[in-house]
């Protein structure tokens, strides 16, 4: 198979975060090129995609994957592979990369980047699903070594082996991360110079710097905070050995003001420039006779055995008898940590008006028995939380509070509007165009950032009293009809207050039905429905994408 080279990228580049979005769309900031996580962008739709397809035209892109789990011996997607797969064909990004990791199970993701083993199944392992990969994507991919807490009994070779053992048999490049490196040093006594010596000159297709925090049982990778002063210095040695690598600085969490970004940035910049560009470097083609079996029995186990002491506490010893080294049951729940953080984030982000409903504690509970009780099935973050409204349904212990279901259900859709398909608005002069006769028997389709809400309880009400500027108080009476409809005019997702005549009318359209009996359901409900204020208040809020004329 034809495979492109390891891209043209040169300079010092950033990650793209929500939150410097309007700057870089506005400014347009001085910056080599841009970085940006693979899963944020996998609906190809919303604002998220939007920023990206504007900004994609004057910086070069890097898509950085951390849903693949490439090492996952018995959870590998499918499906996650093909979405990223036309993600990079409509992006065209300069470079492709992922994790040395795994993160699934049998169908569950547990959505981190976790620990390998380092023997020759896992090389092995590795070696055919880099080969699947490369041959989806038809280009090479760069890998990138994570940080970890804790390494296993059977490994056969340190990190740095593995890696250059991977690069020369797959044909795929490598993504230095050398805050990784460092942390690796200090978690597991690891020679961090010693393993630059080990990767090939010439292997290496990116650099990354970031900000660790150092606690009693480890230091951690926590991407929030400036590059260290020791983190410089091997990032010197990584410019001698390797030349001036394409460099990015990333940061996650704690995202500061942009220009502390960009300052670090040229830093990197200025350390850099003492150094020749490396030759460029044909992607190298796979070793024959490298093609692996499928993942040996012994490397499920112990994935298989660290997912379930994730999940289930008391199974941690047997988990914690394939490890290696001191400390390791304080330094395995820092991946139990991560894991109900990670639930706990990905929820609170989706539904921030039930959180402040029952308070961060009890909400905090309730993420982690729905993590237990609804395993994520996909890479894609963005999309866990869908089945929340039907837990809380059933969740005993939130009986007494009968209106979250309903509440969860409205959160969701304003959240997936987020990442819905963008549509032109269909206008009232449009819909008056077409003529009284035509428009009686024409689908007037919803836009697809559309969702329509009946519920039982105030709960729009509810909802809008927390929003910003509101008290935050509960209507005078919970127990009532209400209707919504979420709609995305200007991007910006919002839930629409409705009548119950309007809601039956829409209800008929987005069944496919025609515009004459969503009137006709209108009046059944309220025979002095007004049609021409209705079809504005559609208009201005983006409720209405197509007319499809059926004479």
């Amino acid at each position: 198979m034809p495979m492109s080279h390891t891209s043209a990228l040169s300079g010092t580049g950033v990650g793209l975060r929500a939150p410097h979005y309007r700057q870089f769309i506005e400014q347009r900031p001085a910056v080599d090129w841009l970085e940006v996580h693979t899963e944020n962008y996998l609906d190809q739709a919303g604002w998220d995609w939007h920023v990206l397809q504007q900004l994609r035209r004057d910086y070069p892109i890097s898509l950085h994957g951390v849903g693949l789990g490439l090492g996952s011996a018995r959870g590998f997607s499918e499906q996650h592979l093909q979405r990223v797969r036309s993600l990079v064909e409509r992006v065209e990004p300069a470079l492709v990369s992922e994790h040395l990791c795994w993160g699934a199970v049998d169908g569950r993701q547990l959505n981190d980047l976790l620990p390998l083993t380092l023997n020759e199944a896992a090389l092995a392992l590795l070696c055919e699903r880099v080969e699947r990969v490369q041959e989806g994507l038809k280009r090479q991919i760069l890998l990138e070594n994570v940080s970890t807490y804790l390494r296993f009994r059977d490994d056969a070779m340190s990190e740095a082996e593995f890696m250059a053992a991977l690069a020369r048999r797959s044909g795929c490049g490598l993504l230095l991360d050398v805050n990784n490196l460092y942390v690796n040093q200090c978690n597991h006594g690891e020679d961090a110079l010693a393993a630059l010596v080990t990767l090939a000159v010439g292997s290496v297709g990116e650099i990354h710097l970031a900000g660790h925090l150092v606690t009693p049982q480890a230091v951690i990778d926590h991407h929030g905070d400036t590059v260290a002063e020791p983190v410089w210095a091997l990032y010197r040695a990584a410019l001698r050995r390797f030349g001036r690598v394409p460099t990015l600085i990333e940061w996650d969490s704690d995202i500061p003001a942009l220009d502390v970004l960009l300052g670090e940035a040229a830093k990197a910049a200025a350390l850099a420039a003492a150094w020749p560009a490396p030759a460029a470097v044909a992607a190298s083609a796979k070793q024959a006779g490298s093609a692996a079996q499928p993942a040996g029995p012994e490397l499920a186990a112990v994935q298989h055995s660290f997912a379930t002491a994730l999940l289930a506490p008391a199974q941690q010893e047997a988990a914690l008898a394939h490890c290696k080294g001191e400390d390791n049951i304080h330094r395995f729940a820092l991946y139990r940590g991560n894991l109900t953080a990670t639930w706990e984030k990905t929820l609170a982000h989706a539904y921030p008006v039930l959180r402040m409903l029952v308070g961060a504690e009890c909400f905090g509970g309730l993420a982690r028995a729905y993590g237990h009780a609804q395993p994520s099935d996909s890479g894609d973050l963005n999309r866990f939380g869908g089945q929340f409204a039907s837990f809380l349904a059933a969740f005993p212990h939130m009986a007494h509070l009968p209106y979250l279901p309903d509440m969860a259900r409205l959160e969701w859709a304003l959240h997936r509007a987020h990442y819905g398909a963008d549509a032109r608005a269909v206008s009232a002069a449009d819909i008056a165009a077409v003529g009284a006769q035509r428009i009686e028997t024409a689908q007037l389709r919803l836009h697809p950032a559309c969702t329509l809400l009946a519920s039982d309880w105030a709960t729009l009400p509810l909802w809008q009293a927390h929003q910003d500027g509101g008290a935050a108080a509960f209507p005078a009476q919970m127990l009532g009809d209400s209707y919504a409809i979420v709609t995305r005019p200007a991007w910006q997702a919002q839930a629409l207050p409705l009548s119950k005549a309007a809601h039956a009318a829409l209800a008929v359209l987005a069944g496919g039905g025609q515009f004459g009996a969503a009137l006709d359901a209108a009046f059944d409900v309220d025979e002095g429905f007004d049609v021409a204020t209705h079809i504005q208040q559609w208009s201005a809020h983006a409720v209405i994408a197509e007319i499809v004329c059926n004479d």
